[in-house]
């Protein structure tokens, strides 16, 4: 548990189910809009399709009522059928007779075998006969029947009455199949005289055939009703289909008009026949329309699914490139707790992290080089210890020292010697007085320069002159101890000592904006170019301090004068040599200028 608190409280930890649950936030957005809007797209295109279709249905039933009518006027139109059905015949028959009912029924055999849907063609003449030629029998004479279909033509004006679907023949005796029987009432042309009825019966799947067009589906139920809404047909009388249907819908529906009805499961739709004035109604399971919705559906939900696995793949992605550098920088800053400050962090990574990055790997190598510079400033530090032991207790200055005190003995220039003494004795202590630390304000330093100095100018007598020129205000600059002597020490040794009369040493102070410079400056033997250059390339970049050097012109005192300022306060600080041989070396050390607490 400790361990999956402690996960959990990383930045992968917590990054991970942000980008995460946001990721699938998103989606599950995009998922709801998107079905929402294909369910809306899948229901406008089913009822437009639902409207489309039955206008087509209502169009093909129509065509087919249009070619019945057709029949039915067909035998009207004939000439020689109106004549010899108002031919009177006597009432005993003749050969004349049977001729002319034989015309008559090779009349409607030909109008009957022009049609491959016809069971029966009926003429019934006024004068009290029937004509007929059915599918079962041919041809044939019989009686005028008493039929309530009868009734239906006699109240048709010349207009064509759909008497509907008989489970029978209403006359051949054709009884295997339903039939669908239309008829009209039949006039003769020249005087508009009726001459008789016309009864045509056709198969009932004619009428099944016609509106088959407007299934859906293969469970769509279809029903044709005629104006006082009584079932001309119906298809699935037990279905559901028909029990949905509200009262009194569709009610009355006008020609061209399509009424649409969601009953539950069920998709009603209804429209007029403008032909007969009956009403096609059809009812279509919801679940066969929305197929379409539902393979959407199966879609959207395997889309869903590859879009979270890339949702998790991708967020595991990012969540570790956030992650990751860090991890890193933080390994790298325990190596730098246990004093390891060689490692680097190596990422490519986002530009606020490599900016990161980058600041810590600086911040190291810059802790690297403030070890190192602590390292060369303690060695540097113990070096001028040990230098400015060495040049007080240096063979030749000693014996230059007590050979000087000797004359003065001899001489009895008691005052003149207790100078030197007294100069020497400064020099040793200031020396040797370590406790204070690495720094001391220039007024000491000056102080040591001048028993040096005095010492110098004792024992070089008229041949050097020396003179301090700085001004009172930078007095108490603090300033690395033992900065000034090897600088002097080699003016003296090198510059002055080889002249025979008037050498001048001068150290003076010069300020600019930022820095505050000190000039020894003598007008001695100069420095040759060959040296000058060597020195200024060392000088430039000092070996370290342990490293050997060679001796001479270019010694120690100068390299560890320059390396000690440099750790002190930086690349941009040191020494400037100025030399011409003959005419004397300026020898220049820029300070930072102090702020007013250095003088506290």
């Amino acid at each position: 548990m400790r361990r999956l608190t402690k996960r959990m409280n990383t930045i992968y930890g917590r990054l991970f189910p942000v980008f995460l649950f946001s990721l699938l936030g998103l989606l599950l957005i995009v998922s709801l809009v998107y079905y929402q809007r294909a369910t809306e797209q899948v229901r406008d295109q089913v009822g437009t399709l639902a409207e489309k279709n039955m206008s087509q249905t209502v169009a093909l039933f129509e065509q087919l009522l249009d070619g019945y009518d057709s029949v039915t006027k067909t035998l009207g139109s004939n000439g020689e059928l109106m004549r010899l059905l108002r031919q009177p015949y006597p009432e005993s028959a003749s050969s004349a007779q049977i001729q002319s009912e034989r015309r008559i029924t090779d009349i409607l055999g030909a109008l009957f075998y022009s049609r491959s849907d016809i069971v029966g063609i009926h003429v019934l003449s006024d004068q009290g006969k029937v004509y007929s030629f059915v599918r079962s029998t041919g041809a044939s004479t019989q009686i005028y029947p008493s039929k309530p279909w009868l009734s239906e033509l006699r109240r048709s004006k010349g207009d064509i009455r759909w008497l509907g679907v008989y489970p029978e023949s209403l006359m051949s005796g054709w009884t295997n199949r339903p039939v669908f029987a239309f008829g009209r009432q039949i006039f003769e042309l020249e005087n508009l005289k009726s001459v008789g009825y016309v009864l045509i019966e056709v198969e009932a799947d004619a009428i099944t055939s016609a509106v088959s067009n407007a299934s859906l589906g293969q469970n769509t139920q279809v029903a044709i009703q005629d104006g006082a809404s009584n079932d001309i047909i119906r298809t699935g009388s037990e279905s559901e289909a028909w029990q949905s249907i509200p009262p009194g819908w569709p009610g009355f529906v006008q020609t061209g008009q399509i009424r649409s009805y969601e009953g539950g499961d069920w998709l009603l739709t209804a429209a007029q026949v403008e032909r007969n004035g009956w009403t096609i109604l059809r009812a279509s399971p919801q679940s066969d329309l929305k197929l379409e919705l539902r393979e959407t559906q199966q879609f959207l939900l395997t889309v869903i699914v590859a879009l979270i696995i890339a949702a998790t793949l991708l967020s595991t992605i990012v969540s570790r490139s956030f992650s990751l550098p860090f991890k890193r920088l933080v390994q790298q800053m325990k190596q730098v707790e246990t004093g390891n400050f060689k490692g680097q962090v190596h990422i490519q990574s986002y530009h606020e992290i490599n900016v990161l990055v980058g600041s810590f790997n600086r911040m190291v190598r810059e802790m690297d080089g403030l070890v190192e510079g602590i390292k060369q400033a303690s060695i540097s530090e113990k070096n001028a210890q040990l230098q400015a032991l060495q040049s007080q207790i240096n063979p030749h200055f000693l014996f230059n020292t007590l050979d000087m005190i000797y004359w003065m003995l001899d001489e009895r220039e008691d005052d003149r010697l207790e100078e030197v003494i007294l100069a020497l004795s400064k020099m040793f202590r200031y020396s040797s007085d370590w406790e204070e630390g690495a720094k001391v304000r220039l007024r000491l330093e000056l102080e040591q320069l001048k028993s040096y100095l005095t010492i110098i100018e004792t024992r070089l007598g008229r041949r050097v002159l020396t003179q301090i020129d700085v001004e009172e205000r930078w007095l108490d600059a603090p300033v690395p101890k033992m900065i000034l002597q090897p600088i002097v020490e080699n003016a003296v040794k090198y510059g002055l000592e080889p002249l025979q009369e008037g050498g001048t040493l001068r150290i003076y102070s010069e300020v600019d904006e930022h820095n505050l410079h000190i000039v020894v400056e003598d007008n001695g033997a100069g420095i040759d170019p060959l040296t000058l250059q060597r020195l200024e390339k060392w000088l430039q970049n000092p070996p370290a301090a342990t490293q050997h050097i060679e001796s001479g012109r270019i010694g120690i005192g100068l390299l560890n004068v320059q390396r000690r300022i440099r750790l002190t306060y930086g690349e941009t600080y040191g020494l400037t040599i100025h030399s011409t041989p003959g005419s004397g070396t300026s020898v220049k050390v820029t300070f930072p200028l102090p702020e007013e607490e250095d003088f506290a």
